[in-house]
């Protein structure tokens, strides 16, 4: 099982919250690493170092992936079978596998996705 990370998991690192800090701690004292895609960091990243201290000192600890061209079409027919349009959701259930747990904020979304790619997904509200 490994640990994903939508936006919303990530703008609770950046604030500070105890339970996404314990679940990260958690899976680096397990060795796991969690992961996450650039689409999702740039959706959070805002200010650098400075005004992001805790987001820039977790990002480190976490495998970001990119989304490439055989991940965007991949993403692309997604959203075509699940008649939605947000490109970052749909590469978010596709990096994640079976079994998997996303942090997120946005379960509707990425429930209706994960049905429509046939994947058993975890989805855990923060």
């Amino acid at each position: 099982m490994t640990v994903v990370l939508d936006a919303g998991a990530l703008v609770a690192i950046e604030r500070g919250d105890r339970d996404i800090l314990t679940i990260l701690e958690r899976e680096a004292n397990a060795g796991q690493i969690p992961i996450t895609h650039g689409g999702i960091v740039g959706q959070v990243w805002r200010g650098g170092l400075r005004r992001q201290a805790r987001l820039a000192r977790a990002l480190p600890g976490i495998a970001v992936r990119a989304i490439d061209d055989a991940l965007g079409r991949e993403a692309g027919v997604l959203l075509g079978r699940a008649r939605t349009s947000d490109v970052i959701d749909a590469a978010l259930v596709l990096i994640a596998e079976d079994g998997d747990e996303i942090f997120t904020a946005d379960e509707d979304d990425l429930r209706h996705l994960a049905n429509v790619a046939g994947k058993v997904i975890d989805l855990v509200r923060i």
